[in-house]
């Protein structure tokens, strides 16, 4: 489980949405970190802390969660020997407020959630400096009563306040002829009048400052410099006795410091914990079974970004089948329901709810891996196709009975013969190793290979034909020139892997699981075999002993042995055992024992009454003769090109 792997099943969304919905630093932090555990007993108590999260939450209480605001900073610095400020004690004071009411809350909500009640019990309100810090700060300021020297320098200050305020006041009236404007400022920590320059000398006093045109000067009159004097003096004072006590309160604070910094992580885990609460029940999360098996079973699923109008999805791997190949039509939904067992089995590992019934059940997986994506460009570009065989490589290097392993669009991007067989080979290496499988295709030969082998299972996402239109549901039981090979040995596919893949493109009849040790989980002890014979093709060892040439029928598959790919049959055999095969839109003259069996029409082409036209003509060709089988249009005429050449 990666990066890599989350952005592909989309956890990463649901991550940051959980992330966010964290209320403090330290909080977001504790969800930032998170990850999929493989540890049963740590995901059975994250799923236990999420459910009473979410009961908590629906019961429709407020929860006094604290943002926690400037504490991270305050408690790193504890220790250190740091007078705090008033604001920073202020702070404190507030978050050991909340501690308390988060006591209190989940004192009176033990029946509701049992479990993470109990971690309240391990925070510590302080309330002898809680009781402290109340009595001495408010509003961010040390209140008169934080000590008796403090209340009786304030005293002082307020009543020399008030007679420097009633002398300057005074002169106001005693120099109004002097002044620029009558009224009294602050200069410097001083009060000051402000006089025009010109007048200066008719005011007595000293100037701390002057207008920027220089025009008007700012001075102490003479009468009042004395009061302010001794106002500085107490100022001094008030100065002195506020960081007597504000060490005092600091000190107290560190007394506490291992209260404080437990009371921190027991409130960054609620805050986790309801964070997770409130993703559930985002999506409406469920509780579900944890198995001491590596099963998946999804019943009434639904992928937790699609929201409530998704169409369920019932699906189960490990039970019944280790592998599940899944068909259907393109935007049909076959990559979500990948992708939504890939999650939901992320999600439930994280100790999430996930949208689907309680009667769901997930084991614990030690690998999630998925090779899931959109695909469709993989035709034009050799660099994704190797990208998709150094993700088969990682799986084959992990896979075991508790891994997961998801795939989309089986033997796309490459030769479908090619494609086909390393499909093939793969599965059934991952059948070995008894890895849970869920797979998409497109194509017949590997759904042929699900419903053949125990341990298989196809299924098929439903496809209304009269409409033409996707329903997105999940039915089980139902079908719906390349360098593939030297490609996956450059990225260093296992070479029994390779070995077996070139086997079967080289047009095998018989496919088996050769390994004796391949069991079906939980079903019996008989080996798994996979057996396919075409009673039509036979191979030459059989022609000489049973008697028949090998024959070739119009719309058979053929391989070519000189150019080393398949074909598909124009005419067949003349006289002279000549076959004319069309091959990338050309039809060519081959000698039959140029050739061999690669697939048969029946299988190609089902349906008895398939019009080979479709695959031999061309698209205007056929249309004049649909159009010439309706009525008679002069001058239509159509023109075969003598294109067949020789091998």
């Amino acid at each position: 489980m990666n990066e890599t792997v989350f952005q592909r099943l989309e956890y990463d969304k649901l991550k940051e949405k959980m992330i966010g919905l964290t209320v403090s630093p330290a909080g977001r932090l504790l969800a930032e970190r998170h990850m999929p555990s493989s540890n049963r007993n740590q995901i059975k108590a994250w799923l236990s802390e999420t459910e009473e999260a979410s009961a908590l939450l629906s019961s429709g209480a407020s929860v006094p969660l604290s943002a926690m605001d400037g504490i991270d900073p305050f408690l790193s610095l504890l220790g250190k020997g740091r007078i705090y400020t008033e604001t920073e004690l202020d702070q404190l004071l507030a978050w050991l407020v909340s501690i308390s009411q988060m006591k209190r809350y989940m004192n009176n909500k033990r029946g509701i959630a049992p479990t993470i009640a109990s971690y309240a019990d391990s925070m510590n309100d302080c309330p002898n400096l809680r009781q402290e810090l109340d009595r001495c700060i408010r509003y961010g300021r040390l209140t008169d009563q934080a000590s008796p020297d403090l209340g009786t320098i304030r005293r002082h200050l307020i009543a020399l306040e008030d007679r420097i305020h009633k002398k300057l006041e005074a002169s106001l009236s005693k120099y109004k002829s002097a002044l620029q404007d009558p009224i009294i400022s602050k200069r410097r920590g001083k009060s000051v009048i402000s006089v025009k320059r010109e007048h200066r000398k008719l005011v007595p006093g000293t100037v701390w400052d002057e207008s920027a045109s220089g025009q008007t000067l700012f001075i102490e009159p003479i009468d009042v410099a004395e009061l302010q004097q001794e106002w500085q003096e107490w100022s001094a004072e008030e100065e002195r006795e506020r960081t007597i006590i504000l060490s005092r309160l600091s000190d107290e604070a560190e007394h506490y410091k291992w209260e404080l910094l437990q009371n921190r992580e027991a409130m960054a885990s609620f805050d986790f914990m309801l964070a997770r609460g409130k993703l559930s029940l985002s999506y409406d999360g469920k509780p579900v079974t944890l198995s001491d098996e590596p099963v998946i079973k999804l019943i009434d699923a639904r992928h937790p970004l699609l929201g409530g109008t998704a169409e369920p999805i019932n699906v189960e791997l490990g039970i019944g089948w280790k592998q599940l190949i899944i068909t259907g039509p393109n935007t049909g939904g076959k990559t979500v329901a990948l992708k939504t067992i890939g999650l939901l089995a992320l999600l439930v590992q994280s100790g999430l709810l996930v949208p689907a019934s309680p009667q769901s059940r997930f084991g614990v997986f030690r690998h999630i891996l998925a090779d899931v994506g959109d695909g469709q460009s993989l035709e034009q570009s050799l660099s994704t196709f190797s990208s998709h065989i150094a993700v088969l490589k990682e799986m084959l290097r992990v896979a075991d009975e508790h891994t997961v392993i998801l795939l989309d669009e089986l033997a796309a991007g490459t030769d479908p013969g090619e494609g086909i067989a390393l499909s093939i080979a793969v599965l059934e290496e991952l059948l070995k190793r008894k890895a849970l499988t869920a797979a998409t295709t497109h194509f017949n030969e590997i759904k042929k290979f699900a419903s053949r082998t125990s341990g298989c299972m196809n299924a098929r996402m439903a496809f209304d034909s009269e409409t033409l239109r996707p329903l997105y549901r999940l039915e089980i039981g139902e079908a719906g020139d390349s360098h593939a090979f030297a490609i996956a040995r450059r990225f260093g596919l296992p070479e029994h892997v390779m070995q077996r893949a070139e086997k079967l493109a080289e047009g095998r009849t018989e496919i088996r699981l050769e390994t004796a040790d391949v069991k079906q989980a939980d079903i019996s002890d008989e080996p798994m075999k996979v057996k396919e014979v075409n009673k039509r093709f036979q191979s030459p060892a059989d022609h000489k002993e049973k008697g028949p040439v090998l024959t070739f029928n119009s719309g058979d598959a053929v391989w070519i042995y000189p150019l080393k790919r398949s074909g598909i049959v124009f005419q067949p055999a003349d006289e002279r055992g000549e076959v004319i095969v069309q091959v990338q839109g050309k039809k060519m003259a081959f000698n039959r024992k140029r050739l061999k069996p690669y697939i048969s029409r029946e299988e190609l082409y089902p349906g008895a009454e398939y019009d080979m036209d479709i695959v031999f003509d061309t698209k205007e060709n056929r249309k004049k003769r649909k159009l010439m089988s309706r009525k008679y249009v002069e001058g239509l005429t159509i023109e075969t090109k003598p294109d067949i050449a020789g091998e």
